[in-house]
């Protein structure tokens, strides 16, 4: 349909792959990291604020940008990429985990959700066709399937219905897309903590035929290790050839490892939110600005950066900007924390290109187990 993907390299001694994902609006190296625009807008910059990070996609909201401004207005005014000014690839995921995080407005049938609009309690009932046809509207390169995101802790006789509903949902979804897009579409695995149930999910969909295939229903609460289990070995079980997109996961070390079990597309608030709230990550560990410490420090946030914050400002200037409040602060912190985050894919790659991402991980780990505060 509307993308192509190519493994230009796999590792020699893990999954871990980097390839090149080309789509309407340009293409990206893979793995990959995507901001999330919630409602059409990373938080806080600027589409060229993006650019200068080296971000290539972003992620929108359909729950969201469904109930305001209305997917009808945003179509009607040229689809998303010329409503927010953005001519890089998009990819929209389909509102399940907006439904799972609903968990009291809400009641889930086979047909679809009735769910209650967390801004001014409205009733809406959204069907995986409407949540296609959302998503047609705002015209995203990359759309998602509809799904049921399972809570968790949950019993294995809610799981088998969730995903039995999934599978469903998904059929219906697919239907949809027989007709020449420009826009390719992703089957989206369930199943818990239950790797039978991944296993059912997986197979179901894999015979389907999607463009992609995502990891859902992960960081819902549930341990690492059991994360990474499930990602482990649900990754074999999906096709070789087509991009692997593992939902939610962001921290620095949870992508390291995904990427060496086979995940090549990422998304997390992460490291927009971290920056609002005064965290930056470094190359040495993260520091909190707000303290007192770097209140006379000349020195930018990290000294082998080369994002636009760290050309600039002194860690002294962010946290003066950061205790007094000032708007500034979140776009510069916001830069920061993104350029990290694109640098650390670039890293990635190189890593996989030269066989030694067991390496990176290695040393990559030995920073972040140290006291992070006493690096800088």
């Amino acid at each position: 349909m509307g993308i192509e993907f190519q493994i230009l390299h796999k590792d020699k001694y893990t999954r871990a792959r980097v390839g090149i994902l080309k789509t309407a609006h340009g293409s990206f190296e893979t793995p990959v990291f995507m901001p999330v625009g919630t409602y059409g807008c990373v938080k806080s910059v600027s589409p060229d604020d993006l650019v200068e990070t080296g971000t290539k996609i972003i992620l929108a909201n359909t729950y969201h940008l469904y109930l305001r401004p209305g997917h009808k207005l945003i179509e009607e005014l040229g689809g998303l990429h010329r409503f927010m000014s953005w001519s890089r690839p998009i990819l929209t995921d389909s509102g399940g985990f907006q439904v799972f995080s609903l968990a009291r407005l809400r009641k889930i049938t086979d047909e679809g959700v009735l769910f209650q609009s967390h801004i001014d309690g409205s009733k809406h009932f959204i069907r995986p066709e409407d949540s296609i046809a959302i998503q047609k509207s705002l015209g995203a390169d990359i759309i998602m399937a509809f799904d049921e995101c399972a809570p968790y802790p949950a019993e294995k006789e809610y799981i088998e219905k969730s995903v039995q509903r999934t599978t469903e949902w998904a059929k219906r979804c697919l239907a949809l897309m027989k007709e020449k897009s420009y826009q390719a579409i992703f089957g989206i695995v369930q199943g818990g903590v239950y790797m039978d149930m991944r296993e059912k999910s997986a197979k179901e969909l894999v015979q389907m035929g999607f463009d992609g295939y995502a990891i859902g229903g992960l960081s819902v609460g549930e341990e690492k290790e059991i994360r990474d289990r499930i990602v482990k070995e649900t990754v074999p079980l999906l096709p070789e050839n087509k991009p692997i997109y593992l939902m939610g996961i962001g921290k620095p070390e949870d992508i390291i490892d995904a990427v060496i079990a086979g995940v090549d597309m990422f998304d997390c608030v992460i490291p927009t939110r971290n920056a609002r709230n005064g965290t930056l990550f470094t190359n040495e560990g993260k520091i909190v600005i707000k303290n007192a410490r770097y209140s006379k420090d000349e020195r930018p946030i990290d000294e082998k950066c080369g994002c636009y914050t760290c050309r600039n400002f002194s860690r002294a200037y962010l946290r003066h900007l950061f205790v007094t409040k000032e708007l500034l602060v979140y776009r510069l912190n916001t830069i920061h924390n993104l350029f990290y985050y694109q640098q650390l894919m670039k890293k990635i790659r190189e890593a996989i290109l030269e066989d030694r991402i067991l390496e990176f991980r290695e040393e990559f780990y030995k920073k972040i187990n140290q006291k992070e505060e006493d690096l800088c």
